[in-house]
């Protein structure tokens, strides 16, 4: 798969902008707490990140302690410093891998220090049922291993279709989310496979047409962009680098951005699904338009070109062939 191409302009954003907000520069006020829209609401527009080296799940290394000391967080930034500064190394076996003008991970942990995202439940880990374990498990197991018989049997990401349901957490590469706001609708793109969701904020009843990412409705609690989505269509049977976040009807999915200064939101997701889950369970993380705060490349959204330049695809089912012989 290719990584960043050309810069593309948006064309799906020309029937959602409106004059002079488009480019998140068109507030009429600010407060404390960031820029509003002219219409009176948070200016949630920008690019931003959500790469970090703090975890979704709590290592079991710092099992049952919620925060890093500051110099215990100094000492992992400045591993992952020098790690990011070699040129990776290709696993036994593989004909090679990216180097580092491809690789873009973050290098800062979440500003509170916390050893992971996941704040509920309290120790830190994803609530799995014996089934969700179960399900998971096989879903990471299969990368790199089993039959490559045909585009199937590689999972969604490696496809260029999705990695699942919306958390703007990546700390590979293609780390940037775009928002876009009109009165009507907040729209969010992302960067890795360019997946865009557009939300409507004003209280348009359901359609329940399943989606690969849902069917999301917003609406303002104060200050708090509140995004409910359900309506999932059921792509269980494929394969996922995370089945956690495979896309299935009994997901409900509920994230709330919230601005809390001019380059920083606070988001916060809870996925419940009694399906994979024995509870739902939530996990925050700071949003930032301040790249390098975060150790990644400062710049714009640039166009993933994955399935123009999937050349792995065919390779890797040339490559299984070849083994059978």
């Amino acid at each position: 798969m290719t990584g960043r191409c050309a810069a593309m302009g948006v064309a799906i954003l020309v029937g959602l902008a409106v004059p002079g907000v488009a480019s998140g520069q068109g507030s009429s006020s600010s407060s404390s707490h960031g820029p509003r829209t002219p219409w009176g609401v948070p200016d949630l527009q920008g690019t931003w990140t959500g790469s970090t080296l703090t975890p979704l799940e709590r290592p079991a290394e710092f099992a049952g302690k919620s925060v890093l000391t500051p110099e215990e967080a100094a000492a992992l930034e400045a591993r992952a410093r020098a790690r990011n500064a070699r040129e990776p190394q290709a696993a036994a076996g593989d004909p090679g891998t990216y180097n580092q003008i491809w690789f873009d991970p973050s290098s800062s942990v979440v500003p509170d220090r916390r050893t992971s995202l996941i704040v509920d439940p309290s120790d830190g880990r994803l609530p799995f049922t014996p089934e969700g374990r179960a399900f998971e498990r096989k879903s990471t197991g299969h990368y790199g291993q089993g039959p490559r018989d045909n585009p199937e049997d590689l999972d969604t990401g490696e496809r260029c279709l999705t990695d699942g349901v919306p958390i703007p957490y990546w700390t590979g590469y293609n780390n940037n989310y775009q928002i876009v706001q009109t009165p009507q609708h907040v729209m969010i793109r992302s960067e890795m496979y360019h997946n865009v969701r557009v939300i409507p904020l004003d209280g348009r009843s359901r359609n329940n047409i399943p989606q690969w990412l849902g069917e999301p409705r917003g609406r303002w609690e104060g200050d708090t962009l509140v995004v409910e989505t359900m309506a999932f269509a059921d792509k269980t049977a494929y394969w996922w680098a995370n089945g956690y976040r495979a896309s299935r009807p009994t997901l409900r999915l509920v994230e709330r951005f919230t601005r809390i200064d001019r380059e920083t939101l606070d988001y916060e997701v809870t996925m419940t699904d009694p399906t994979l889950f024995t509870r739902p369970w939530t996990a925050r993380f700071p949003l930032s338009t301040n790249q390098a705060s975060r150790g990644v490349t400062k710049g714009p959204m640039y166009e993933y070109a994955c399935h123009e330049g999937n050349y792995s695809m065919p390779n890797v089912l040339k490559g299984a062939r070849l083994q059978e012989k």
